[in-house]
């Protein structure tokens, strides 16, 4: 049987970082396979929908180069659906969900549960007060049939209900975590269909991965304690279940599951502090999957022709921002000026350095700009702090080593030298900065670090940092001016 797998969120929100990863899991087993990926929306839970939700986890993929072969996607603005198994969208699936909760009813693996949520709070509250552990108790297992036509006619609320066997062992293999077995004693009997008619996950999600063909369901670990449900629903069934794969957590520095609290955990995050989407989906991909060697830099193809669930970790992956910034940092000095500098715009647009008009007028220069950064920055939106040196005509001195160069004896003298020589210069350009090194130490006989260290200081305030003849072609003569006088003024 070829591979088919699937991705299957809620649309509840924006994409969690562990999200993507779940789903280039799936993506890359899939492409190793030469199998299908398929993308499934769940949306059973109405109350959490969130409108746009979708559209949003579905650019966030194709962001990320994280292609699906079918299911829900978009056509413009508009959502549309791709495959021979739709519908792909759960809350367009009830009648098929109605057809085979009825087939459970009829087998006795399911049973009508009328129980008032204030009943079902009160023994859960019981149950927690004696120390066991809460869930449903049974209190409608055993209704006659003509107590539920009665029911029903009189128009009680209802869910309908698994009914597992009592005091089973259920066994399945997961080929991260090996054989797992559960006995029924410390499962409930699981709502199947809510009383607003939708299915509950544990229900739909079976049903449609059968339907679907799914060989492999690779999802999060939270799904572990539920999977036996599932397992004893495609026994009811008489279906062979597919594979499972529970993957481990990506976790905070203190070992507890990232969130939101502790910083940026949404695909949309990383994207818009300007983290490549190779940079991000390399980085995942080794949270929690580790490769037969020490390579550390993947392209997609070469995830897609390395990985494997087999070498996927039990325990859970810590996100490592310092790591996450060092390879994404490699890609972004793998790019090509233009695509780093089109990135910048809009974070220099924000902090106020440049309009949009400006942007378009003075895009070679921004280029120069981003040239001069480009090596030095982990992420796009880093440039916002590290250009100001290009925008303001105030010099901070950014440590010790450059406060006491611009104290040094000969500065003054130094000063004086470059000044005269930006002025006569008629066009400042690399060539100018590779030259006028030569020509002050050849008039004042300073040299080495003496020249090139307080220059580098008046310029960016800094000892050590990028080129200095692109510095000085980016600055323009009118800022480095302006920049020797500021420190003769103020600093000197």
């Amino acid at each position: 049987m070829s591979v088919r797998v699937r991705f299957a969120p809620s649309p509840t929100g924006f994409v969690h970082i562990g999200s993507l990863r779940t789903a280039l899991y799936n993506y890359l087993f899939a492409r190793k396979n030469n199998g299908k990926y398929i993308l499934r929306v769940e949306d059973t839970d109405q109350s959490r929908y969130v409108e746009g939700a979708i559209e949003g986890m579905l650019r966030s993929m194709e962001w990320a180069g994280v292609n699906h072969d079918e299911g829900v996607i978009l056509n413009g603005e508009h959502l549309g659906q791709r495959g021979e198994f739709g519908p792909y969208i759960q809350s367009q699936r009830l009648d098929i969900y109605k057809q085979y909760i009825k087939t459970l009813l009829e087998n006795g693996y399911a049973y009508y549960c009328f129980c008032s949520k204030e009943r079902l709070d009160e023994v859960r509250e019981k149950q927690k007060a004696e120390g066991l552990t809460a869930g449903y108790d049974g209190h409608c297992r055993n209704l006659s049939k003509e107590e539920v036509e009665e029911k029903i006619k009189a128009g009680h609320p209802h869910v309908i209900r698994l009914r597992l066997p009592e005091n089973k062992d259920i066994k399945f293999t997961d080929i991260v975590r090996g054989e797992v077995v559960m006995n029924t004693v410390d499962l409930d009997d699981q709502v199947l269909m809510k009383s607003d008619g939708f299915p509950t996950y544990h229900f739909a999600v079976v049903v449609d991965d059968h339907l679907m063909g799914i060989t492999h369901v690779i999802r999060g670990e939270e799904w572990l304690p539920s999977t036996p449900k599932h397992v004893y629903l495609y026994e009811a069934f008489g279906w062979e279940a597919p594979q499972y794969v529970h993957l481990p957590n990506i976790l905070n520095a203190d070992r507890k599951k990232l969130s939101k609290r502790q910083g940026d955990v949404a695909v949309e995050d990383f994207l818009n502090k300007g983290y490549l989407p190779e940079g991000l989906v390399n980085y995942i991909a080794l949270v929690g999957w580790s490769p037969e060697d020490n390579q550390e830099i993947f392209s997609m193809k070469e995830l897609e022709e390395s990985f494997s669930l087999e070498r996927v970790s039990k325990s859970g992956g810590v996100f490592d921002v310092n790591k996450l910034n060092w390879i994404n940092g490699h890609y972004i000095r793998e790019s090509s000026v233009e695509r780093i500098t089109d990135l910048a715009i809009p974070h220099l647009i924000e902090v106020g350095y440049i309009t949009e008009d400006e942007a378009k007028e003075r895009y070679e220069w921004l280029k120069d700009l981003v040239s001069v950064l480009q090596d030095r920055i982990s992420y796009v939106a880093e440039i916002k702090d590290k250009s100001d040196i290009f925008f303001k005509t105030e010099i901070e001195l950014k440590d010790d080593e450059s406060k006491e160069l611009i104290k040094v004896e000969h500065l003054p003298q130094l000063l004086d030298v470059f000044q005269s020589k930006v002025e006569e210069a008629e066009v400042i350009d690399e060539d100018f900065g590779k030259k006028v090194f030569k020509e002050i130490q050849k008039e004042t006989g300073i040299k080495g670090p003496n020249l090139f260290k307080p220059i580098r200081v008046v310029l960016t305030g800094e000892v050590h940092g990028p080129d200095l003849p692109l510095v000085m072609k980016v600055l323009g003569s009118e800022n480095i001016l302006k920049r020797i006088q500021y420190v003769k003024e103020h600093l000197v």
